[in-house]
């Protein structure tokens, strides 16, 4: 999708691919002709929050270029890229690029010399001069990604190996059966080396290296320091468990939305099935009577069965590494630089009342003696994470389309190139916001 989910990992590459003196700009406190808030909310009392900039159009995306420059894939409109003044504050703003295709994916190579960006069906490169803040060379690099519900394409470069682009599909559909055979081309995240790209740019369906499939909507995507790939899932709408011919509606708790670790984008992992369209993921275990097992994390089927039940499965479906209540819908990943903690934007539900999300997450994570990278809370955990800003009011917002909400709609959320300023987006139609936010000294 972008640098976005990177933002975090990547930030520190980019200063210092291309400057050892990467800019710093000081923590707002206001900026000057910036309306308030169009939206009520609540922060963490070790963040603080300034809104910096209104009247976009549901930005998506938001990542930084090696000068501090800050670009914003603006949905359906195009891409603008914004200067900042020695306040912190936002004192220019120039169009990219124009384009009513683009809708999600927003990425940059970390020497901030080739620029990423999708529309449903379609990834393109550009040269960019991040001290013009232009853009030329436009290239077809990715073609014939499937249409559906799940409109949006996340594009990412491999900070370890920028050649590498991850892109990833969602289903066409709640119930995309036919994604259970990963040549589909859906529900699924690929791999496609750049240096070696056709001239036309790479068929989606029949090319490139499966990441991993099984995976219904993985929107968020993001590099650990090791630059090995987590992605957070939009799970399922609607569910009904159905044992011995008999219906009970789950979808309020059930299924999760999911955080997994799909692993190096160099190296693929082995089994990278994550399930869809068969098994999901538990959050709330008490709607599952029939199997007392199962607790927040467990993988079931909606129709168990003497062929297939929740326990085949084990072995079979990669399970997540952390679990978040249902219908939350996670937009976008980023880490700390340091690799500390995981942040993501929950958009908000609409497939449940009283509705949730509408906030960013922080997830603790831990580095294990052997390098690699965890969450610090165990799978079956339902407190592996923390609000740190959310709707005042998340219980009654009412989203009746995908970007409108009588609440803000989280979405973008990038470092700055310093590493030190987190900025956020909210993309409800009504009006466009971004927001800068850090956390307060000790």
């Amino acid at each position: 999708m972008r640098l976005l989910p990177v933002a975090s990992a990547v930030a520190a590459l980019m200063g210092q691919a291309l400057s050892q003196d990467v800019p710093k700009f000081p923590f707002p406190s206001s900026c000057s002709g910036i309306a308030a808030p169009r939206y009520p909310y609540t922060v963490d009392s070790g963040w603080e929050v300034t809104k910096i900039a209104s009247g976009l159009r549901q930005p998506r995306t938001i990542i930084f270029d090696p000068l501090g420059h800050m670009l914003v894939l603006q949905s359906t409109s195009g891409i603008s890229v914004h200067t900042f003044g020695a306040d912190g504050c936002i004192n220019s703003t120039k169009t990219l690029l124009q384009s009513s295709a683009l809708n999600h994916g927003l990425s940059l190579t970390p020497d901030g010399k080739t620029l990423y960006a999708s529309s449903q069906t379609t990834a393109w490169s550009w040269t960019y001069d991040p001290a013009a803040m232009t853009l030329s060379n436009q290239k077809t690099v990715v073609t014939g990604m499937g249409q559906g519900i799940h409109s949006t394409r996340t594009i990412l470069v491999s900070p370890e190996n920028p050649d590498l682009v991850l892109v990833s599909v969602g289903a066409a559909s709640n119930w995309d059966n036919p994604t259970i055979d990963p040549n589909v081309g859906r529900a699924c995240v690929k791999v496609f080396d750049m240096s070696k790209a056709p001239a036309n740019g790479y068929n989606y369906n029949s090319q490139g290296a499966m990441l991993g499939y099984g995976l219904r909507n993985e929107v968020a995507l993001a590099f650990d320091p090791n630059g090995h790939v987590w992605g957070a899932e939009n799970s399922g709408d609607d569910f009904r468990r159905t044992v011995n011919g008999q219906s009970t509606d789950i979808h309020i708790d059930n299924p999760a939305e999911e955080l997994n670790y799909l692993g190096d984008p160099a190296s693929p992992l082995e089994n990278n099935w994550f399930g869809y369209p068969t098994c999901f993921t538990v959050w709330e275990p008490s709607n599952f009577r029939d199997n007392t097992a199962l607790k927040t994390g467990s993988q079931f089927v909606v129709t168990p069965n003497s062929t297939f039940n929740d326990a085949s499965c084990n072995g079979k479906a990669v399970p997540p590494r952390l679990s978040f209540p249902a219908h939350m819908a996670p937009i976008t990943n980023a880490f700390d630089p340091a690799g500390k903690n995981l942040y993501i934007t929950f958009h908000g539900s609409w497939d449940r009342q009283p509705a949730q999300g509408y906030m960013v997450a922080e997830v603790p994570f831990k580095e294990n003696e052997d390098g690699t990278y965890d969450p610090v809370a165990p799978p079956d955990s339902k407190t592996g994470y923390k609000t740190i800003i959310g709707s005042q009011n998340p219980g009654s917002c009412n989203s009746p389309g995908l970007t409108m909400s009588s609440c803000w709609r989280v979405a973008g959320l990038g470092w700055d190139a310093a590493g030190e300023r987190l900025f956020l987006s909210s993309d409800n139609q009504a009006q466009g916001e971004i927001f800068v936010m850090r956390k307060k000294s000790a």
